[in-house]
C-alpha cells in the first residue's frame, strides 16, 4: 500500500472506532476471524468496560479474561475483578472470547486476547488510558489464556490499514489467578479438550504449555494460587513462576494454604460500597501493593 493511502486507511479506521464506550462492544467491526456463526453470545468476542471514578483514574487498564474451562466464563472472575481494579484507579475491560463448547479451538481464543490488547492500547489516547500501561489478568482456564497473552504476542504489523492490527499485542503486566498453565501432565483435562482437542499434537500441547514459553521479553506477573486446590494443580503456580526466574523476568508468587478452585475475590457479587474490604481474600491485597509497584495504581 502507497503511503498516502495508507495514512487515509488509517485515518478512517480511527474514524470509524467508537468513543469512549460504556457497553460490551466487540473486538471486530464485521468479519470476524475464525468465525463460525453470527450468533452474538457463541461467536461475537466483546469487552465489557468498567471505568474508575475520574478522580481515581491513574490512566492503567487490564484486560480481564474469565475462568471456566474454555468451556464457560464465570461471572465473578470477570465484572467483580473489574469492580476491584476501579477502587485502585484501574480501567478494567472484561474479554468475553470465544470457547470450546461453541466448537473454537486455538488459536481463536489466543486471537480474541491479543485483540482486545491491542483495541485498548490503539484507543488509548481517547478513552484517557496509558498505552505503556495495559496489563492482563486471568483465572483458571482464564488463566491460561491470560499466560498466553504474555508469553505469545507480537509488535503489530506497522503498515497495516487497520489500526488496531499496528499496536502491540504484548501486555505490560500479568495476573495469574489459580491459573492453568500447562498443557502437559499438570494441565486441567476439560480445558485441554476444550482448548487444543482430544488428540492434539505434541508441538501444540508444547506450545501451549506456556512455562516453555516464557523468554526475557515476558512482562512481569503476579501469580497466586491455593495448597488445597484439588481442580488446577498448585504445580501449574510453581513451574510458570520458575520459568519466570529461569528468564529473569520480575513476579509476585503467593501460594495460599486454604482455599478451593474458584474463590475469584472471596465474595461473589462484591459492591464495593456493600462488602468490607476486609471480607476479600488476603491475594486482593497482595495484588494492590504489587500494582502500585508495577505504576498501575497509587
Amino acid at each position: 500500500m502507497k503511503p498516502l493511502a495508507l495514512a487515509a486507511a488509517f485515518f478512517i479506521s480511527v474514524l470509524t472506532l467508537p468513543a469512549q464506550p460504556k457497553d460490551p462492544f466487540p473486538l471486530w467491526a464485521k468479519d470476524t476471524p475464525g468465525t463460525l456463526g453470527t450468533d452474538p453470545v457463541k461467536d461475537i468476542p466483546t469487552l465489557t468496560p468498567y471505568y474508575p471514578a475520574a478522580d481515581k483514574a491513574t490512566g492503567a487498564a487490564v484486560i480481564i479474561c474469565p475462568g471456566g474451562g474454555y468451556g464457560g466464563l464465570a461471572g465473578h472472575e470477570g465484572r467483580d475483578y473489574a469492580l476491584f481494579l476501579n477502587q485502585h484507579g484501574i480501567a478494567g475491560f472484561v474479554l468475553k472470547y470465544r470457547l470450546g463448547s461453541a466448537g473454537y479451538r486455538h488459536p481463536v481464543m489466543m486471537g480474541d486476547v491479543n485483540r482486545a490488547v491491542r483495541y485498548v492500547r490503539a484507543q488509548a489516547a481517547a478513552w484517557k488510558l496509558d498505552p505503556k500501561r495495559i496489563g492482563v489478568m486471568g483465572s483458571s482456564a482464564g488463566g491460561h489464556l491470560a499466560s498466553t497473552a504474555v508469553t505469545h504476542f507480537d509488535a503489530g504489523q506497522a503498515e497495516a490499514a487497520d489500526a488496531i492490527d499496528r499496536a502491540s499485542s504484548r501486555p505490560d503486566l500479568g495476573i495469574l489467578c489459580y491459573p492453568v498453565i500447562s498443557m502437559g501432565l499438570l494441565t486441567h483435562g476439560g480445558s485441554k479438550n476444550n482448548l487444543l482437542g482430544k488428540e492434539p499434537s505434541e508441538a501444540l500441547v508444547k506450545l501451549l504449555s506456556n512455562e516453555l514459553q516464557v523468554t526475557r521479553d515476558t512482562p512481569p506477573c503476579f501469580i497466586w494460587h491455593t495448597w488445597e486446590d484439588k481442580a488446577v494443580k498448585v504445580e501449574n503456580a510453581l513451574e510458570f513462576a520458575a520459568a519466570l526466574q529461569r528468564n529473569g523476568v520480575p513476579f509476585d508468587l503467593h501460594i495460599y494454604q486454604k482455599g478451593s478452585h474458584g474463590l475469584g475475590l472471596g465474595v461473589k457479587g462484591w459492591e464495593p460500597d456493600k462488602t468490607p474490604a476486609t471480607a476479600l481474600h488476603p491475594w486482593t491485597h497482595d495484588l494492590a501493593v504489587w500494582l502500585k509497584v508495577q505504576g498501575f495504581a497509587r
